[in-house]
Order: C-alpha cells, then structure tokens, then sequence
C-alpha cells in the first residue's frame, strides 16, 4: 500500500517553487515552504498569491479554496523548518553543488524515513543522491512550468532507488492529478532531451542568418501545430536556464555536438539578454517578465533576411501537376482571385484535377466555409489545359509534379523556353535542392521555392525557398504572394528540410533513438511530448501518420547535406521500413492500426 504524505516541504520559491507549493496545496497536503532569506520568502509569497488570485479572477478556482490553500501553506527562512514533513522536494537554480549542499543539509535536519526529492530537469539525480546517507531514499520529481498546469511529471529514478520509493511518488502524482512517466537517471530525461536539441537547433538557424526570428517561431507554429515557436518559447525558458541544461545534456550525454551551446547563446546570457525575465532576448518585451513583444531595433540579427521591394504584379497562374497538391494549389489561387491555368499530363488527368477541384469547394459549400457564388467565381477563374505552351502569358508558374530531380529540372528546362521574360518560376518541392532545378533555366534569378504543406487549402505555410540566384524581387514576389492567398510566407535558404522539416525530423529521429535504447516506451514518450511541451502530437503517433519511410528518406537528406553525426538515421528507423512497417498507410509502424 502506498503511502500516505501529510506534509511536504518546498525548498525554493521561485516560479517553479511556488507553482510546486500551489499544486500540493490544491490538494488538501499542507506544505513547508522555505526561502533562503526573509525578502526571497516575501518574493515566493507574492507569486503564489499571485498564481492564485488569477485562478479566481479567471473562474478557475473559488475565494474560498484560495483561502484554504494558503492556510495550508506555512513559509519559512532555513532547511531547519523541514524537520517533520514526509517529503521534501528541492527546486533551486541548476547548479550541482548547490543542490548537493542543499541535500547534504537535508540529510541531516529531515527525519531517516523522508523522502528527499529534486526538481532537477537536467542534472544527474545520482550525483544529487550521493551527497546524503540515504541515496536509496532520493528521487526526481521533475515537474514542468507551470506547475499547476502543466500535466506531465517525470518521476526519475537512480539505480539505488528504492522500488518503494517509487511506488510512493507514483501513486503521489495520481492524487495531485498529475500524469507520471517513470525513467531512468540520464540527462535530459525524456523532454528535455528531445526538446532542447530542437531548440539550439533552431537558435543555430537563426544565428546563421538562414531565417528570421519570426519566421522560424511561424514556420513551427504553423507548420507543426506547435503552441509556440522555439525563439519565443527559449525565451519563455529563459536563455540562462536554456545554456545550463544544454550544457549539462552536453556534458552528461555523450558530447553531442547538437547539445553544444550555439555561440550566441552564450553571448546573450553574458550581455544579460535572458529572455522575458530580463525584458529582453530573441524577442523585447513590455517589461520584464511580461509576455507582451514589443518591436524593437537592436536585438541581435533582428533585422537579418528582411526583404527588399519591388515585388513584381500577378495576375495570372499556371499550375503544373495532377497529384492533391497540384489540386489544392489551383483551389487556393483561384479562391484568392487568381486566374489559374492548370496544366497536366493529358486531357484525362485533367478531368480528374477539375472533379477534384470541384468536389473540395462543393465540400467548402456544405460546411459553410464558402458561399455558392464564391465557389462559381473561382471555378470561372481556372481553365484546363493538356500543354505548358498555355503558360506563354502567365505571371507566376507553380510546379507540384512528383519529387524527382530529373523530371523537375526537364520541366523547368521547358518552361524557360516557353514562360516571357520576368516570370516566377516556383517549385513546391520540400526535399530537393532549389539551385539544382534553377540551374536547369537561364533565369535562375526568377526561381523560387513554394512550399505549400498538405492540404494546401487548410495549412496557412508557405515556406519561400531563396537560392544564392534568387533575386530580392523574386523573393519579394512569392513573399506577397503568399499574404495575397492568406497564407504567412515564411523565408529561408535553400538548404535540406528549410525550417520545418530540418528542425522536424531531428527531433522525431532523437525520440525513435530513445525508445531504441529502451530508455521509456513509446506511450511514455508520446505523453511526456504532449503532456510536458503541450505539443498536439507524440513524435511517435506523429511518424506513423507522416510515414516512416517518409521521415526515413527527409532524415537522410539531411544526414547527407549536413554531415552532423547526431542527424544519422537511427536503425530502428530503417529496420522497420525495410520490414514494411510504414504507418497507418501499411497499418503498422510503431503501432499496430489494423483496428482502425
């Protein structure tokens, strides 16, 4: 039988601290909370009550809980206030030896049969552990900010964890309402480990100049469903506590090179740019601590990638393609306005498209999403045609024919002859080199990529893909384009993935290597994505949709382009493609959905 925690003590008050002692209080364990001195106690107090005046103000929470909750709570300065509590849970910044020193204490002023647990997110809990003469009774309890939201705890066990131990905080979690997935002491644990790889990734990106602050954040929110972008949410983190658990993961995971602080986080920690607590990071805020962005001039390489004027004037589109991107390109255009020429191969294939094309809108009809005098407009924009020579006198031409090299750069290769001088010429590839299909026309300058993301009508991305050739005006072009059709273009070189799959895919590639080193299950794995970063999907429900020969052949790519060892494929990956177990679309990947 587990057992039962009447009292809990809380060791820092900081906002993880003080949301930790909220989540105790709401319910029904009175809490210890202690500060090292009078004004940090004062401080934890106000942003506890804080926390909880906004949770009445919101409806969320009645006066009279509020009330009790803080009858439940008594503060204190020094460890010696923890004599009596069944559990203490330490929450201080991430430094070893402080936390060590802080245990040390522990060990000496709480009773043998307390447990002693750490909030760590990244630090060894067995080095903690050793630091008292009952590691046996020393655990993680890595809750996720806020804490009293957020649903996701990670309970972290040391090899000489007692199983009792963990059972008792297991069932512990159960009664403050939280999800517990149980692991292993390695650095990063499951979030984090997946997560702050994705985020120097992308603070990598940016320090390159290969995108926008805003248009990497947009591509991921976009793009991926994300409710935030990493820039915002590293911010969010705090880029002092992000360069500490990089730097811990790095260390204590193997030296991988991706775990490696980019340089300029670094750099804006020394320069004390640390995100929203400072008032300023990636992005300047109202005020310190406050969530409002405000514009600004000076944040470093704020301003790089910004587009030039002098985008040229469309009026006409040719699309090229007969698969369901084709389809939803001509759909979206011609709903925008455009007059569209659809081009495929044979009169047949374009009967299909127009049926396909048709059918979609009537479905916009029926759902209430576009009036029957709309869908008549944007039929009456598009005509049908079986030959390129129809895009003589086009503006823009938008290629979504199948991904080979070979059949791109042929097509491209005709179009140059045929297309009038200053034309776009976009392909909506998402894996093959732009320049490559640029290269293949004598107005490189007028290539770009167009990355629309399926279904076409639906997602609001488009990535636009400039080569070292592209010029500013068409950049420009396909940039207004893209506001022109209610999409946000977003920006970025001409390299593997562009944004979203080249930070995508690493990160599912990492999750597939975690669960191949049988550190969690799959189901921990996911839960922990989706319950801890409030991602809408678990990177393995989300492989078995995309397909895992799909993520498969993009890691590749990358791999290849890149030369980063950690962007390798993992085996598990490749063993189970060349078994067929692909994803939904064969009914097996690293599920089983022949029930469905």
């Amino acid at each position: 039988m587990a057992r039962e925690f009447s009292t809990v003590g809380v060791v820092g008050l900081g906002t993880m601290g003080a949301g930790i002692v909220e989540v105790f209080a709401r319910n029904g364990i009175d809490v210890v909370a202690v500060e090292i001195s009078a004004p940090a106690l004062e401080r934890g107090r106000a942003t506890l009550k804080g926390s909880t005046d906004r949770a009445v103000a919101k409806g969320k929470l009645a006066e009279a809980d509020r009330d009790a909750l803080h009858e439940r709570v008594h503060f204190a300065v020094g460890l010696e206030a923890l004599h009596s509590v069944d559990l203490v849970i330490e929450a201080v910044p991430e430094h070893l030896d402080l936390k060590q020193r802080i245990f040390a204490e522990l060990d000496r002023v709480c009773r043998p049969e307390t447990i002693l647990a750490t909030n760590t997110s990244s630090l060894s809990v067995t080095e903690i552990s050793v630091a008292t003469s009952r590691p046996n009774q020393v655990i993680g309890i890595h809750f996720f900010n806020p804490a009293p939201v957020m649903k996701l705890v990670e309970v972290v066990r040391t090899v000489v964890t007692a199983p009792e131990v963990v059972a008792d905080v297991e069932a512990l979690c159960a009664r403050l309402g939280k999800v517990d997935v149980t692991i292993n002491d390695r650095a990063g644990f499951i979030a984090n480990a997946l997560l702050f790889g994705y985020l120097n990734h992308a603070v990598g990106m940016f320090e390159s100049h290969y995108a926008t602050r805003e248009d990497i954040d947009a591509a991921m929110k976009l793009g991926c469903g994300l409710p935030m972008g990493p820039l915002a949410l590293m911010d969010l983190i705090g880029l002092d506590t992000a360069y500490e658990i990089l730097d811990t993961m790095y260390r204590r995971g193997g030296r991988d090179r991706r775990h490696a602080p980019v340089p300029l986080l670094k750099q804006m920690v020394t320069a004390g740019l640390l995100g929203r607590k400072s008032g300023r990071g990636f992005y300047t805020y109202e005020r310190p601590g406050s969530p409002v962005v405000v514009p600004d001039e000076a944040t470093p390489l704020a301003t790089d990638g910004a587009l030039a004027d002098g985008a040229r004037a469309i009026a006409k589109v040719g699309v090229v393609g007969s698969g369901t991107m084709a389809t939803g390109i001509i759909e979206v255009f011609a709903k925008a306005g455009y007059e569209v020429v659809s081009v495929t191969r044979g009169m047949e294939k374009s009967a299909k498209v127009c049926e396909a094309v048709k059918t979609s809108l009537n479905k916009g009809v029926v759902r209430g999403k576009l009036a029957e005098a709309d869908r008549d407009a944007a039929l009456g924009r598009i005509s049908w045609s079986a030959t390129l020579d129809h895009l003589a006198d086009v503006d823009l031409v938008v290629e979504a024919v199948v991904e080979e090299l070979s059949v791109k750069k042929a097509l491209f290769a005709s179009l140059d002859e045929i297309c009038k001088p200053g034309v776009v010429l976009a392909t909506t590839t998402s894996s093959l080199p732009v320049i490559d299909v640029a290269m293949a026309t004598q107005r490189p300058a007028d290539v770009v990529g167009l990355h629309f993301f399926n279904p076409a009508p639906v997602m609001p991305l488009v990535e636009v893909v400039r080569t070292i050739r592209t010029s500013p005006e068409a950049t420009a072009t396909a940039r207004a384009v893209c506001a022109a059709l209610g999409k946000t273009g977003v920006v970025c070189g001409d390299r593997s993935g562009f944004i979203v799959n080249a930070l995508l895919f690493p990160y599912l590639n990492d999750a597939v290597k975690m669960l191949e080193a049988s550190y969690s299950t799959a189901d921990d794995i996911d839960h922990a994505m989706k319950l801890g970063c409030g991602y809408p999907m678990g990177p393995f429900e989300l492989l078995d949709v995309v397909g895992l020969d799909v993520s498969l052949a993009i890691q590749r790519e990358l791999y290849l382009e890149l030369r980063e060892p950690g962007f390798a494929p993992a085996p598990l990956l490749e063993h189970l493609v060349t078994a067929g177990y692909l994803g939904r679309k064969t009914r097996r990947g690293f599920r089983d959905h022949s029930h469905r």
